[in-house]
């Protein structure tokens, strides 16, 4: 049985190389004109783009460093000054401020 092709489109025409793969459709041609300019201005303005987020990030990345350096700092001088003021009191009960650093789990 066979169905009359339509009008309102052109037929469908596979191309078949004699090794039996299928070639790939031509490429679209290039815009020219207006629709030419306008995508060389299209492609510019995404590379602007691409790079200002780009600077954005970095300087979201310094503002993060700027804040949480100081609070770094502030914790570790923190921290020193309690194992100063705990050493002293211990020296001055003349305890041992011997600070473990490493234990050896080895047996034997």
């Amino acid at each position: 049985m066979s169905y009359p092709m339509s009008d309102k489109r052109p037929p469908i025409i596979i191309d078949m190389t004699p090794e039996g793969e299928f070639r790939d459709p031509p490429p679209p041609p290039a815009p020219r004109g207006f629709e030419g300019v306008l995508a060389r201005l299209g492609g510019a303005a995404m590379l602007v783009a691409l790079a200002a987020g780009g600077l954005l990030l970095a300087a979201v990345a310094l503002l993060a460093i700027g804040i949480l350096l100081p609070i770094v700092l502030a914790a570790g001088a923190i921290g020193a000054i309690t194992l100063w003021w705990r050493m002293r009191k211990a020296r001055a009960r003349g305890e041992s401020t011997i600070i473990i650093t490493h234990i050896d789990r080895r047996q034997g």
